[in-house]
């Protein structure tokens, strides 16, 4: 009997607590290298977890954490996860312009290659954001040698989100070639996408709504595309000054979540982008006509 392919897939964006968007008015990067760094000891509480259930993950790398931490690239890879790109800098794309982000994403891409010695052929965006204004990074990513794309949240959110985008995997032309696009997971409720089952979302709200909304999307036989920092499986994370909101986002039920994802793992077939054979699923969709549409 043929083994089935698994077709949710587990990832994990290596940033570490001062990089998140959420303090980026308080933090500067310049001194990114002033603060005590946690991301080795939290990614690899992520990496002790999924070789206890035998699961494969996607671990888009910042290419600052990759310079500086290469030790810990080598070991993600030694342990059979892909390794991704999350950018150099974890800048908002549509703050950028094409020729920012393009040394951004290629010097990031290049540092981890060389590290890992191996190819890196799918990215995700800082605080997904690919959103309307900023599609042109799609083209960039595949003329830098990228095949898939994981930064499309089809939700209404104050930082990122393009709502009406497709929900399941879609490829699609660019300019430069073909793009393969995995949207972060949301399931249907009220005529409305709400997220489900990853980072924020999986910390702040009830488990009762995680376990519903991913039974959801699996009756609609999508597939689940989850996604967790390390600095979220960390409640003794120095705790950094800034807004009341930013706070609560960032530091709500950290001593919660590591559970938390073991048990939505356990209750699904996870594994990475590279073995979860979604690319041969994905529809052709022309993405650029429908973006141009709606605006």
């Amino acid at each position: 009997m043929q083994e089935k392919i698994p077709r949710n897939v587990v990832s994990v964006d290596v940033e570490d607590y001062f990089h998140a968007e959420s303090f980026s008015d308080v933090v500067d990067r310049a001194r990114w290298d002033s603060y005590t760094s946690r991301v080795e000891v939290n990614t690899r509480r992520l990496l002790e977890l999924l070789a206890t259930l035998n699961v494969h993950a996607t671990f888009f790398v910042l290419g600052w954490v990759a310079e500086r931490f290469p030790a810990l690239v080598r070991e993600i890879a030694a342990g059979g996860h892909e390794l991704g790109c999350h950018s150099y800098w974890h800048r908002l794309i549509y703050k950028l312009d094409p020729a920012e982000f393009r040394e951004d994403t290629r010097r990031a891409k290049s540092i981890i290659e060389q590290i890992a010695g191996q190819p890196v052929t799918g990215y995700r965006a800082p605080t997904y954001s690919v959103i309307d204004r900023s599609v042109w990074a799609l083209d960039i990513l595949t003329e830098l040698g990228f095949t898939y794309d994981s930064s499309i949240f089809p939700i209404h959110h104050d930082r990122y989100g393009m709502p009406g985008a497709p929900r399941a995997p879609f490829r699609f032309q660019t300019p430069s070639g073909p793009m393969t696009e995995f949207p972060i997971t949301t399931f249907r409720l009220a005529g409305h996408n709400l997220p489900v089952g990853g980072g924020g979302y999986l910390r702040l709200l009830p488990q009762l709504y995680t376990r519903m909304g991913l039974k959801r999307v699996l009756k609609e036989g999508l597939p689940v595309v989850i996604y967790i920092h390390p600095w979220e499986v960390d409640p003794e994370q120095p705790r950094l000054p800034g807004r009341l909101s930013s706070r609560l986002r960032h530091y709500t039920n950290l001593s919660k979540t590591l559970e938390r994802f073991r048990n939505v793992l356990q209750a699904g077939n996870y594994t990475s982008f590279r073995e979860s054979g979604l690319t041969a699923t994905a529809k052709d969709f022309d993405f650029y006509a429908w973006n141009q549409r709606k605006n």
